[in-house]
């Protein structure tokens, strides 16, 4: 019997071998799907409690009980994307959205003067549906206030599913909302509502108001929400691996399968330099799940220059090995006046306390002496002594004792 195979992606049968394969990420997402949805079947068999955590039977968050879980599609590259953070992430349009339930609630965050905003929802030319999502318009000088404890913030992030923000300000916010907000899937997505014409447009409705040029017309800022709602965030790092959220257990294998192919290919094309050719590997995992292979590079190298022959890799060694002793030598320079600094304190330090050990050494001599002077005159002091003649008794030198005694 021919053993079975050990491979675990599949390569295109014609092209490009820099591409994925239609089937090979659509047998992926099937798998995850059913391996979440059984899990958190029997999780929940097992605990015979409910979450109160799920959403509402006419959400999408939730069918047949089974609490919504994301997906992921990890991106690994052979270099760093970027060299350092950016707070400001990067977003690919989905051909399925990841916010498609109309009873989601939405939270927007502004730039001061809100009151410029609210009236931008409140225009008969916004859409009613959208209007009804956004529940609350916050400015970004009530959020510095109200919302400085750990208990605030945690209150305000439960109420709302997701969370729009001013492009403006969305660089401040890491340090107003902390990481209860940014450690999660639900941090604020960038939106822009700075006002603008867009070309054909002669009736565009722009509230005429002091704060007019501030926020954008209705039907733009209409625009601006529907995309950022059904775009894919990209938050970049100084870092090799790059995880974007493309879906949930609430998707099919199909639509999980098309939104990873519209991010690979638009993180390829604009945020992976070298495109392709820096990718090492594409998977997809659950929060809870292993990681299943989409694509896997055959070469770990970016570019042919990369790779080095035998000699010049021995030649490259060397010269490693070089620079690291001269930079040790230089470490050693730098630390000799720091050592003799320690050599001459050790040797002031040995004097003082040869010093000291002679002061101790005279004044227990000194004590001695003392002592034994003490114990002379008391001696003396108990010798029987003559008797006067006259009075008839012991005649005591009382005062040449007291001065001895008080010298002492």
């Amino acid at each position: 019997m021919a053993p079975e195979s050990t491979t675990l992606t599949t390569r295109v049968e014609s092209g490009s071998p820099y591409q994925l394969e239609k089937s090979q990420v659509l047998k992926a997402s099937a798998a995850l799907l059913q391996h979440i949805k059984s899990e958190s079947k029997r999780k929940a068999l097992e605990s015979n409690t409910k979450s109160l955590l799920t959403a509402s039977d006419e959400s999408a968050d939730e069918i047949d009980g089974v609490e919504s879980e994301p997906v992921w599609l990890v991106l690994t590259t052979k270099k760093h994307v970027v060299d350092q953070k950016r707070l400001k992430p990067g977003k690919i349009p989905l051909p399925h959205s990841l916010h498609k339930s109309t009873s989601s609630t939405i939270c927007l965050i502004t730039a001061d003067p809100q009151r410029a905003f609210k009236d931008t929802i409140a225009h008969p030319s916004f859409p009613v549906t959208l209007a009804s999502q956004i529940t609350r318009v916050i400015g970004l000088g009530k959020v510095a206030k109200r919302y400085k404890s750990f208990e605030s913030r945690r209150q305000l992030l439960s109420e709302h599913d997701v969370f729009l923000a001013d492009d403006r300000i969305i660089t401040r916010l890491p340090k107003l909302l902390g990481k209860i907000f940014y450690g999660g899937s639900k941090r604020p997505i960038p939106v822009n509502l700075q006002p603008y014409k867009p070309k054909g447009d002669v009736a565009s409705a722009i509230p005429k108001d002091s704060a007019s040029k501030l926020v954008a017309s209705p039907i733009q800022v209409t625009k601006e929400v529907e995309t950022a709602i059904s775009c894919a965030q990209i938050h970049l790092a100084p870092s090799t691996t790059t995880s974007i959220r493309v879906g949930s257990s609430t998707f099919t294998a199909q639509q999980i399968a098309e939104n990873v192919e519209a991010v690979v290919e638009g993180m390829a094309k604009k945020y992976v330099s070298k495109g392709w050719r820096n990718i090492r590997s594409i998977h997809i995992k659950g929060p809870n799940t292993m990681a299943l292979p989409l694509w896997l590079a055959s070469e770990l190298w970016q570019e042919e220059k990369d790779v080095l022959e035998n000699e010049e890799a021995k030649a490259a060694l060397e010269l490693a090995s070089q620079k690291g002793g001269k930079r040790k030598g230089r470490e050693e320079e730098v630390e000799t006046p720091q050592k003799k600094i320690k050599q001459t304190k050790r040797v002031e330090d040995s004097d003082l306390s040869a010093e000291m050990a002679e002061r101790r050494a005279k004044l227990r001599q000194q004590k001695k002496e003392a002592k034994a002077e003490v114990a002379g005159v008391v001696e003396r002091k108990k010798k029987p002594k003559k008797l006067d003649p006259d009075t008839g008794k012991v005649r005591v030198k009382t005062k040449k004792v007291k001065t001895i005694l008080a010298s002492a």
